[in-house]
This record gives C-alpha cells, structure tokens and sequence, in this order.
C-alpha cells in the first residue's frame, strides 16, 4: 500500500512509525517523477509490512519538502527510527554521508559511482563534481 504523506499527519505516519519509511517527494507536473511512480508502487508492494512507502506532493505540501531541504524532484528519502535516538533519515547524495563517512570511503563511493556513469553513458559523464 502507498501512502500519501501531509503535514497533517506526519508526525503520527513517519515519525512515530515502528518501521522504516521511504519517502518520495514528487509533483503532478513533473515528467521525472511519473517515470518514476510505478517504480515506486512496486517497492510499495513488495515491502508492504516492511517499509512503509508514501509519497508527498511538494506543491501541496511545501513545509515538508523545505524540513528535509529538497531542491529538486523527484527526491527519496528513507527514514528510520532509531531507540532512544529519535527518527534520522539519510538522503542519496554526497552531502548526507559526508559526516558520517571518512575520506577515504566517500572517494571509494564516488570512483564508484564514476565508472557506473562511464558504463551506462557511452560518451562520458558531463556534470560530475568533486565532493572534496
């Protein structure tokens, strides 16, 4: 099941859950994001009583997009809660895991993601910037 996030019950769904919750922020005008819908249905399926997948409409929702600083969509984020600690979440992106990651495995990640890049796009990878 799919579930469709508002500030309203935020707190109750997301960050009182028991389980981890995946996060999509989308928009009904934006072409990325309905590629990526029926990907998203399908982790809602397959990990139903697992993960709780929803969804938030940054246009409806502009509060919860800012608290979690997305700049652009589609973006996912994952949530989980850990005891005594309180909710943490972590983004896919360099910023996220630069504190919590030392030189050496952020390099080993971006050389990575670099030949990832150079096998799918035959002509080079324009726009890759150093996280250093």
């Amino acid at each position: 099941m799919e579930y469709r996030f508002t500030k309203a019950d935020f707190e109750k769904e997301v960050l009182q859950s028991k389980e981890p919750v995946f996060i999509d922020f989308y928009a009904d005008w934006c072409g990325p994001c309905k590629m990526m819908a029926p990907v998203v249905e399908k982790l809602a399926e397959k990990y139903e009583g697992k993960v709780k997948v929803g969804k938030v409409n940054t246009d409806d929702e502009p509060e919860l997009a800012q608290m979690f600083q997305v700049m652009s969509i589609p973006n996912m984020v994952i949530i989980k809660g850990r005891p005594g600690c309180g909710p943490h979440y972590r983004r896919g992106s360099a910023e996220g895991a630069r504190g919590k990651v030392g030189r050496t495995a952020l390099k080993q990640r971006k050389d990575r993601l670099r030949r990832v890049a150079r096998s799918l796009i035959p002509c080079g990878f324009f726009g890759m910037q150093s996280v250093e």
